[in-house]
């Protein structure tokens, strides 16, 4: 019975540890304090030293549900990075994570060294392990933080943060065989490990992600399970290539891109329930290693740890970014933004449990500096982070707005979904009236009666409107639904009027729209008339090669002005904003004025 209630003690004790975590991060995040922090100090406060006086020393069981935590992670932030991220940042993202970590480790070594008096191999040990950057803490104060940063640099950020770990692994590996006395390696040796880790773990997680997205579309699982068998396996794909000996953390993340960029059945619930799953796994993770900190073995190491975290927030990392990213001909702003954002997190001190584990001689220091930089990264840089990308200008100025999709999972369906938003009276979509050509109306939800479209006729505030649209075009419904100013809606689609009377045939031709030979010599007017069953009306829309025409005046049942919009490609939403935003918005303009002058003598008045 004693045993029992031991167990039971146990599980009230964490599930009450956790909850006041969760509950005391609604407080820090109002003064800006880094949530990790938060329960980090709440196994600290739970521990032997705190007033829980709960003894944990499970090093094995802390590296267990580490790694499980930290691959479900990164599968997330697989799950939600674009493969035209991964392809635009790849040369310097892959640069900064391989040699970016070797260069960090060295000099974070050497001043190890300096300040601890260690020997070459431990003090390179304490810079291996704190090399890399924390994909889970990066991606996570990111989203949680609701910064958007310039595209090139949070990607740069997101890949190479999600790519990094399997070089400082090795390193560590590698590292601590030499310190424990194994047979020195050469370079050629660590150079050939690190290829051979990195490649056998990208291609096992490609393996995988098209596996699971193959079993996802085919089996008829129960409402409910596509999430857990998702993030089951991906804990699969993690182990098979630790097992083997590949880079399991490399293999999450890229089964993870590969899912996130591929029609997959339920994937919106995929998505959400992963949204839950790494918070929990970042509660869990560190609320473990505040439990198996004593500070009292912090303190006679806490100085010189302090002097580490320095050069490595002020030295090491600058110095390897401005190194490896200056080919790339990013900004100083970007690559000083990038130097400061190099978050070390629960992944440097998941590695210094390692020397605990293969049973090195004072292995507890490794595991002690460490904690002191994680600690020192999460309270100066992810407390500064929204102030360092205001001030170096890389945080958008106005960064997507946050919408309402209700998503529902369509059996069978991968390239399209249905979704439904509220129509909130500052939205692009409530002054425009109208619906993108790709976009097709199912059903609106108004003072609590179901509408068909036709019955409902335009969306009116605060409807509820349901549609069927492509997976790939979502995020451009979202922002047609968002509140939003119109800048925004005008950057989204670019709208000419036209006077009724005008020829199909010139506007398709200065705007290089596909028609049909049969409807070129038509006027505007005429195509409505043509198109429409029923006697046109303000709002309705027909479709012009990959353009929309939109009647905005009906007089006598002819259309006498209408709006031409032009819709931005799937390729297009992806591209950088910027000079080539404006560049194309320019040539709108041309294109307006071109127009004007070449159709002017038929309707001297239809663009005035």
């Amino acid at each position: 019975m004693e045993a029992l209630f031991h167990a039971h003690a146990t599980l009230l004790f964490a599930a009450a540890a956790a909850l006041v975590g969760i509950l005391s991060s609604l407080a820090a995040s109002r003064f800006g304090v880094p949530i990790l922090l938060v329960f980090l100090g709440v196994g600290m406060l739970a521990g032997d030293s705190g007033p829980g006086g709960v003894i944990f020393n499970d090093y094995g069981l802390t590296y267990l549900i580490g790694s499980a935590a930290i691959a479900i992670i990164l599968f997330d932030g697989g799950l939600r990075t674009r493969a035209t991220t991964i392809r635009s940042v790849l040369g310097p993202a892959g640069v900064l994570a391989s040699v970016g970590v070797l260069l960090t480790a060295a000099i974070t070594g050497a001043a190890a060294k300096l300040f601890l008096g260690a020997d070459w191999v431990p003090a390179l040990l304490i810079g291996a392990i704190v090399a890399s950057t924390d994909a889970a803490v990066v991606f996570f104060l990111l989203r949680t933080g609701g910064l958007q940063l310039k595209r090139r640099v949070g990607a740069t950020l997101e890949v190479e943060s999600g790519t990094n770990d399997p070089f400082a692994v090795l390193l560590t590996v590698v590292l601590v065989e030499i310190a424990s006395g194994g047979p020195g390696v050469d370079a050629a040796h660590v150079v050939w490990a690190v290829v051979r880790e990195a490649s056998l773990g990208a291609l096992i997680g490609f393996a995988g992600g098209l596996g699971l997205v193959f079993v996802l579309n085919r089996l008829r699982l129960p409402a409910g399970l596509h999430p857990a068998f998702a993030i089951t396996a991906a804990l699969v794909v993690f182990a098979l290539a630790q097992t083997i000996g590949a880079s399991g953390f490399l293999a999450a993340y890229v089964a993870g891109l590969i899912v996130g960029n591929r029609p997959v059945r339920a994937y919106a619930s995929i998505a959400s329930f992963h949204d839950t799953a790494t918070w929990l796994c970042q509660i869990a993770l560190f609320t473990l290693l505040g439990l198996l900190v004593s500070p009292r073995l912090i303190l006679p190491v806490l100085a010189p740890a302090l002097a580490i975290a320095a050069v490595l927030i002020l030295i090491a990392r600058p110095a390897a970014v401005w190194l490896c990213l200056t080919p790339f001909r990013f900004s100083r702003r970007e690559m000083t933004f990038i130097s400061w954002v190099g978050l070390r997190g629960g992944v440097s001190i998941f590695l210094a449990t390692i020397p605990t584990l293969t049973g090195m001689a004072g292995a507890q220091i490794y595991f002690n500096v460490a904690f002191v930089v994680v600690v020192a990264s999460l309270t100066v840089q992810g407390w500064s982070i929204g102030y360092a990308a205001r001030r170096t200008g890389v945080a958008l100025r106005d960064p997507a707005p946050e919408v309402q999709r209700i998503e529902i999972d369509l059996p069978g369906q991968l390239d399209a979904e249905l979704v439904g938003y509220p129509l909130l009276e500052q939205s692009p979509a409530a002054r425009r009236r109208a619906m993108p050509s790709w976009v097709k109306p199912v059903l609106v939800v108004r003072e609590g009666q179901i509408l068909q479209p036709v019955e409902a006729g335009p969306l009116q505030p605060r409807d509820y409107g349901y549609f069927l649209a492509p997976t790939a075009r979502l995020a451009r419904l979202d922002r047609y639904f968002a509140v939003d100013g119109p800048a925004s809606a005008d950057e989204e689609m670019a709208e000419f009027p036209f006077d009724g009377s005008l020829p199909v045939g010139a506007i398709a031709d200065l705007y290089g729209l596909d028609v049909g030979s049969d409807e070129r010599g038509m006027t505007v007017a005429e195509l409505f008339a043509q198109r429409l069953d029923d006697a046109p009306q303000e709002n309705d829309r027909i479709d012009l090669g990959s353009a929309t025409l939109i009647a905005h005046a009906v007089v006598d049942e002819r259309v006498r002005l209408a709006g031409l919009i032009l819709e931005a490609t799937p390729e297009e939403d992806d591209a950088a904003p910027g000079p080539r935003r404006w560049r194309e918005r320019a040539t709108d303009k041309l294109k307006e004025a071109r127009i004007k002058l070449r159709l002017a003598r038929g309707a001297p008045d239809s663009l005035g």
